[in-house]
């Protein structure tokens, strides 16, 4: 093995040890006594037949992924034309000698072989080729290798996403992750995994750009976090705490066998890069799955049908085009295409086979009698192939945006195992007590602790997010941030909510609440916005406001005159009526021009500007 040679692998297909066992099996066949041969010696035992000097190479099949000490033909040939000039008999070359296909494509480095020492060292690096060839096989989206590692049900997947500033790649925004552990669920009898249940969700918000760096471009929304609740952490602190993540779920690094933990993500090479600029080394032996690519791989072997080109182009012509066999979905594409029928395979048997299958664009046939088959009894194609296409159903997403770190892990986690498991796979939904956003509303998704002082201000905010801020039990009155008393009717039949609400005499009144589920959540539908009359809001009284407003608010006559109310209360001995108290939602001031702004925080008590008493101070 001191020789260092590189050879194209194309043409070394014969697997050194069948041809061996394939001039064994030969003998016994045609019970040729070869034994009793002058050339017999040469196969009394591998050890023997090794020593004519075998040129070979190591290579993966490309068909099952297992790793081969291989020669070429011509050096069998150069074998039997030994025999015949050194002991004048012929052989045949024997029939059944097991042929394979390179999967590596780059040179190779052959040996000589001329001992079974030298064969038993060589044979010991075909664990670290299969694994080599392994990593490259499931980075490039090959369906059946991805497929064989989630079918043993013993590793984990890791989904991970960041958003960086769009000026500075290396300064990262948010980064989210999603993980679902194979192994764990497959001990306890839970499988498939419930992405509900069983997906371990996270979401991080880097401190130092909380609120001052905003996109352009992609905008991102770090407070639209729709599986859980955000963490907001330091910038030096982020690269532990990825650290801390991946260690918990990873397996020691080796040479011969794939890690346990499995990297996924849509396009994830900018992720990648992430880690990189954090000087995070990850495992050698880490298995990584691009959505991207495995998506490609899928709809180009036509194990995902037929679908309608997504591109701008396509829609605006009217949807019409069918997608082009090679190209790749961006993650809002893929997720589009979860959520749309597909259309069936063609079978691999062939027009003449007698198969039950239908056409993408037909029916099924009737049934005897007339009557038309339930779709349990619909026979669709069985493919020939180690995967076996199966009919997507479509499927409702959760509506959350994409341009958060943490809902595009989970999504991308989600939209992995819907791939690999088409019918098994249940609906992913919301957070528990969080509403989702409906397009790129400002407000909706916010936090607790802002809307708390909106209200405090006194401004109108949206039924939605009073429901977020609210701690609910069923049938149990509890407090929103106005002390008001909502009273929550338990669900009847799947039918909907009703929130009592007391109006400002007093009387109760009922708004309808979004649907809920069997298991307690909130249905994917946002909350309608309930009308109310002129003065009055969710139980709030306020006086009438102005029909229409100038273009330029005067700050200062509005504060000299609730300055001058204050004051006209407090002489008459009395407190301040509540119909010739100021309304606090005249804080909140739209359309200043170029003035410089001003924030008000919340006050109890008089309010002058100049020189005069306040406890309200204005920050510019």
């Amino acid at each position: 093995m001191t020789d260092f040679t590189l050879v194209d692998p194309k043409g070394w297909e014969y697997d050194l040890h069948s041809v061996y066992s394939a001039y064994i099996g030969y003998f016994q066949i045609y019970n040729i006594p070869w034994y009793e041969r002058s050339w017999g010696h040469l196969f009394e035992s591998f050890e023997q037949f090794l020593s004519f000097s075998w040129p070979v190479i190591t290579v993966t099949d490309a068909c099952t992924g297992r790793a081969h000490i291989v020669t070429r033909l011509n050096s069998v040939g150069a074998f039997l034309k030994m025999i015949k000039t050194r002991f004048g008999e012929t052989l045949p070359q024997a029939p059944n000698i097991l042929q394979v296909t390179p999967f590596e494509t780059s040179n190779r480095h052959m040996r000589h072989v001329s001992d079974y020492s030298t064969y038993r060292k060589l044979h010991s690096t075909l664990p670290a080729a299969v694994l080599s060839a392994l990593k490259a096989r499931v980075r490039a989206g090959e369906p059946k290798a991805i497929k064989e590692v989630w079918d043993r049900r013993d590793k984990t997947f890791l989904a991970l996403d960041f958003k960086w500033n769009e000026r500075n790649e290396k300064s990262v925004l948010e980064w989210g992750y999603a993980a679902v552990r194979c192994g764990h669920l497959e001990a306890l009898g839970h499988w498939p995994p419930n992405p509900d249940g069983n997906y371990r969700k996270g979401h991080y918000i880097v401190a130092e750009y909380v609120d001052k760096v905003t996109n352009k471009y992609l905008p991102n929304y770090p407070w639209q976090y729709a599986f859980g609740d955000s963490q907001v952490a330091p910038k030096a602190k982020l690269p532990q705490i990825i650290q801390a993540m991946i260690s918990s779920m990873s397996s020691p690094d080796s040479e011969t066998t794939p890690n346990h933990l499995v990297l996924v993500g849509h396009n994830i090479h900018g992720s990648l890069a992430r880690l990189d600029d954090m000087k995070f080394k990850l495992p050698h032996n880490m298995l990584v799955i691009d959505t991207m690519v495995y998506e490609r791989s899928l709809y180009a072997s036509g194990l995902r049908g037929t679908m309608p080109d997504p591109s701008p182009s396509s829609k605006a012509d009217g949807g019409s085009k069918v997608r082009v066999s090679g190209s790749q979905l961006s993650f809002e594409s893929l997720l589009w295409s979860l959520t749309i029928p597909l259309g069936l395979a063609p079978s691999p048997l062939g027009p003449g086979s007698n198969s039950n299958s239908t056409g993408s664009n037909s029916s099924a046939s009737p049934a005897p009698g007339g009557k038309q088959p339930s779709p349990d009894t619909i026979h669709l194609p069985q493919l020939q192939h180690p995967q076996r296409h199966q009919h997507q159903h479509p499927v409702a997403l959760p509506q959350c945006t994409v341009y958060n770190a943490g809902n595009t892990a989970v999504l991308c986690l989600f939209a992995l195992q819907k791939l690999l498991e088409p019918a098994g796979t249940a609906v992913l939904t919301i957070k528990r007590g969080r509403q989702s956003s409906s397009g790129q509303n400002a407000n909706a998704m916010m936090p607790a602790a802002r809307m708390s002082g909106m209200m405090s201000m006194g401004m109108q905010v949206p039924m939605p997010m009073m429901m977020n801020a609210m701690s609910t039990v069923n049938a149990m009155p509890t407090m929103n941030p106005m002390n008001m008393p909502i009273l929550l009717n338990p669900p009847v039949n799947n039918s909907r909510m009703s929130m009592t609400i007391p109006k400002a005499d007093g009387s109760p009144t009922s708004v309808a609440t979004p649907m809920i589920n069997a298991n307690g959540s909130s249905a994917v539908l946002p909350l309608p916005f309930p009308s109310s009359s002129p003065g009055t809001s969710y139980g709030m009284h306020h006086p009438p406001r102005p029909s229409a407003r100038p273009s330029s608010y005067d700050l200062a006559a509005e504060l000299g005159a609730m300055s001058m109310d204050r004051q006209n209360g407090n002489r008459s001995g009395g407190e301040t009526s509540e119909t010739n108290r100021p309304s606090s939602a005249y804080l909140t001031m739209p359309g200043r021009g170029d003035k410089a702004s001003k924030r008000f925080h919340s006050f109890s008590g008089g309010l002058t500007l100049g020189g005069s008493t306040s406890h309200l101070k204005a920050e510019k």
